[in-house]
């Protein structure tokens, strides 16, 4: 059963719903934007691609990460929720030094209550990009 873009998938132990939304890139694998299960939202993670052109952002990492986050909000949004519901974030970085610029903006997108977090240095991230950031929201 398709909603708004998004897929209703009943199963014996629980109601799974498909998050997409054209607003945000579409996976470039075998994944979903993200997935409801249990009052539950799961994110996966984000890079910064814009989904109207379909080209990585290339630049600085503030303008990265600000990409990044713009593609969760949009998937926060088609799921009917927005930052203040996101309990659990994973960073992942290709370099730790990037962590403050990366925090700073991270930091402006949520107000007090922040959600638990950890930040990972990786060796490679698809695309070769900066950052990459997933979450957990309760819906």
């Amino acid at each position: 059963m398709k909603e708004n873009g998004s897929i209703l998938i009943k199963t014996n132990f629980m109601d799974k719903k498909i998050i997409n939304t054209a607003k945000a890139p579409a996976p470039i694998g075998p994944y979903s934007q993200a997935v409801v299960a249990n009052n539950m939202l799961f994110v996966s993670g984000q890079i910064a691609i814009n989904p109207a052109t379909n080209e990585l952002i290339a630049g600085d990492i503030p303008t990265e990460t600000h990409q990044v986050m713009r593609n969760l909000h949009e998937i926060l949004e088609e799921a009917g929720i927005n930052f203040n519901h996101v309990i659990k974030t994973t960073i992942f970085l290709s370099d730790m030094n990037l962590f403050a610029q990366v925090n700073e903006v991270y930091g402006s997108y949520f107000s007090a209550d922040y959600p638990a977090r950890e930040t990972v240095s990786v060796k490679g991230l698809p695309k070769n990009v900066n950052v990459e950031i997933s979450m957990t929201a309760v819906m």
